[in-house]
């Protein structure tokens, strides 16, 4: 592997650390970005972002000449044996792909292409994307052959940020090729820069799974985000349930998941991030028909207006009210709002004369009001209050944090004890 060159194109929470993976296996990496800022931070040795256990790892990695960023993206790859590509194949508001991106780096790589080369395609994409969108481009552009000129696979990242290196060690490598030699060559390639742990719970051991496809590939990596999405929309579904009923939901799953054959997600006010409401729409595209996808899509699209109606039934008009909504972010501990919840929750208040207004620790004030949003400091009044994200932060508050308020909706069961013994507070899925 030492005698190999790797290109990495996109250096973003993904595919730094794992260029830095591969770097660390012996292999000459050149990490591929657009932007000259990030190309810059990575060649000075730092990580452009923080959060990411062993990052620290980058500065010897560069001060010793085994990762160089860089913006050329035809010199890399014209440098390179192995392309990996880790760049986002950007959605539109409702979830729906836009390729120009992607299309245009796919063009790029076949114009460059070496004879023999091997790419991988990590991003997540609809099934069939690899062999029937990107293998045309690079035959084209490359003016080469598929399977004799050059090998092409599909690996799905399946990483979460803040665990990257943890979550590549513990998770087997899924590949696919386009062809056999492909998805061979992917394997061999995987096998070579990760070390992976003992796991005696899989069914084989853990390490590069070769799949056979690269629709098998591309199919698992949205089959087990899809999967997440229909789960939370059951347990939302049964939260609503339980709330018509007089039954605390959380009690019920908990007792549900106490024996093996029952894994029930939490219910939540909102599905948000890059992947998750967003990964359905990419599976949906090769199964339209898929009523059990289709509908959970649709309940978990639901939840923040049914939050917004549990509000009105209990304070009745919000015509010119302030509501404080607490958590722009999708997920606690997480700054990223991609398709939050929040954002939603924001746009039905306006439609209800409200005055909503945002608070978030991990975003500052001009952060939020760069989005449009207007900011909520803790201590100022507010009439009512949203819980949309379960930040830890959150845990500690009281009513004075809420002078004037009368009503709280708790939608992560995460609310301080405080806050529900001075206000009264409803808590999704909990109807006792």
């Amino acid at each position: 592997m030492s005698r190999k060159k790797v290109a990495v194109i996109g250096l973003g929470k993904i595919g730094l650390p794992l260029a830095l993976q591969i770097a660390s296996s012996g292999a000459s990496v050149l990490g591929c970005d657009s932007n000259s800022d990030v190309v810059s931070v990575v060649n000075s040795g730092d990580a452009p972002f923080s959060g990411e256990p062993g990052m620290e790892r980058l500065r010897d990695a560069v001060n010793e000449h085994r990762l160089q960023a860089t913006q050329d993206l035809a010199w890399a790859v014209s440098e390179s044996d192995i392309i990996v590509i880790v760049v986002p194949l950007l959605v539109d508001l409702n979830g729906q792909p836009t390729f120009e991106n992607i299309d245009d780096v796919t063009r790029r790589v076949g114009q460059n292409l070496r004879k023999g080369a091997l790419v991988i395609f990590e991003t997540t994409l609809p099934v069939g994307t690899t062999r029937n969108r990107f293998a045309k481009i690079l035959e084209r552009e490359s003016d080469s052959k598929l399977g004799h000129d050059f090998f092409l696979a599909y690996s799905p990242e399946r990483v979460y940020s803040g665990k990257v290196f943890e979550n590549l060690s513990k998770y087997p490598k899924l590949v696919g090729g386009t062809d056999l030699e492909s998805g061979r060559l992917a394997e061999d390639f995987y096998g070579s820069v990760i070390s992976f742990d003992e796991r005696s719970d899989l069914p084989q051991p853990n390490g590069v799974w070769n799949l056979g496809s690269s629709e098998a590939a591309e199919l698992a990596k949205l089959a087990e985000t899809t999967y997440r999405d229909v789960n939370i929309a059951l347990a939302n579904e049964f939260a609503i349930n339980a709330e018509s009923l007089g039954v605390d939901i959380y009690k019920v799953i908990e007792a549900c998941n106490s024996q093996p054959f029952s894994s029930i997600h939490q219910p939540g006010i909102a599905v948000g991030g890059h992947c998750i409401p967003v990964y359905p729409h990419f599976y949906l595209m090769g199964h339209p028909l898929a009523k059990v996808v289709n509908s959970a899509r649709q309940t978990n699209l639901g939840m923040p207006a049914l939050a917004i109606k549990t509000v009105l039934a209990a304070v009745g008009n919000l015509e010119g009210l302030r509501v404080a909504v607490l958590g722009l972010a999708y997920r606690g501990g997480v700054k990223e709002h991609s398709f939050s919840g929040a954002l939603t929750l924001v746009d039905l208040l306006l439609k209800e004369g409200a005055i909503p207004l945002v608070n978030d620790p991990m975003y500052s004030d001009e952060e939020l009001r760069d989005l449009g949003l207007e900011v909520f400091h803790l201590g100022e009044p507010a009439s009512a209050v949203i819980l949309q994200t379960h930040h830890q932060e959150y845990e500690s508050l009281g009513p004075d944090d809420f002078p004037g308020a009368s009503y709280v909706y708790d939608g992560r069961n995460s609310m301080s004890q405080l806050v529900k013994g001075g206000i009264a507070t409803h808590v999704l899925g909990r109807g006792v």
